[in-house]
C-alpha cells in the first residue's frame, strides 16, 4: 500500500508537464534557459542515471565552459529550518510541520553519479547546487551551495574562467545523453521503487 501511495504521489509530481518535470523543476529550467541561453552552456533536465546498485534522478545538469553544475530543485513554501550537517530539514507552514531529506546530502549522491560517469573531469569542476524556487523563507542561515532562484543566477554568473573547451562540453553532453535512462513512466516508477528499497519512502 505504501509503495502504491508513493507511486501515485510521484506520478502526480513527475507527469504534470510534457517533459516529465514537476512545477518547480519546470520553473527553474525556464530561468536557466533564459539567463544561460548561449553556446557556452547546455542544460539537461530530469536525468536518471544508474549508480551503484540502483538509480539516481537529477533535476538539472548545466554543462558549460565554466564547469559542470548539478542542481537539485526544491519548491516549498513556509519556513525552512536546515543545517548543512543534519540528515533532515524541516518545513513549517501555518498548520503543519514536515521533515525532508537534507537536499545537500541528496545532491551529493547525484554529484557522485556524475563524477563516476565523467571520470576524466577534475572533481572540483563538478559543482553541487541546491535551488529553492518557491516562496519559502529560511529561518536558519542558508548553507553554502543553497540558493533562492535569483541568487542562483548570480552565483552561476560568477563562474567566468574557461576551464572546459566547447569540444569538451559537447563530449560531456554526449556521454550524459548516452548514459541517461529513457525519460518514461517506467523509468520514473522504477526509480521510486529503488528509493523505496533503499530508504523506505518516496522522495
Amino acid at each position: 500500500m505504501a509503495l502504491r501511495l508513493a507511486i501515485g504521489y510521484w506520478r502526480r509530481q513527475v507527469f504534470s508537464t510534457r517533459d516529465f518535470q514537476n512545477q518547480g523543476e519546470a520553473l527553474l529550467s525556464g530561468t536557466l534557459r533564459k539567463h544561460f541561453n548561449t553556446t557556452d552552456y547546455h542544460l539537461l533536465n530530469h536525468i536518471t542515471l544508474k549508480h551503484g546498485d540502483g538509480t539516481t534522478q537529477i533535476d538539472h545538469i548545466l554543462i558549460s565552459r565554466f564547469g559542470v553544475f548539478v542542481i537539485e530543485t526544491k519548491n516549498y513554501k513556509g519556513w525552512i529550518f536546515g543545517d548543512a550537517k543534519h540528515e533532515t530539514w524541516t518545513q513549517t507552514t501555518f498548520n503543519s510541520k514536515f521533515k525532508f531529506q537534507n537536499p545537500i546530502h541528496q545532491n551529493y549522491r547525484h554529484v557522485l553519479a556524475v563524477r563516476a560517469l565523467l571520470d576524466f573531469v577534475p572533481p572540483d569542476l563538478i559543482h553541487s547546487v541546491v535551488a529553492f524556487v518557491g516562496d519559502a523563507e529560511f529561518k536558519t542561515d542558508m548553507p553554502a551551495g543553497v540558493f533562492k532562484r535569483p541568487q542562483l543566477v548570480e552565483h552561476l554568473r560568477r563562474y567566468t574562467e574557461d576551464v572546459l573547451s566547447l569540444n569538451r562540453v559537447q563530449f560531456y553532453v554526449g556521454r550524459l545523453e548516452t548514459a541517461r535512462l529513457i525519460i518514461s513512466e517506467k523509468t520514473d516508477l522504477e526509480h521510486v521503487q529503488d528509493l523505496q528499497r533503499r530508504y523506505g519512502q518516496a522522495p
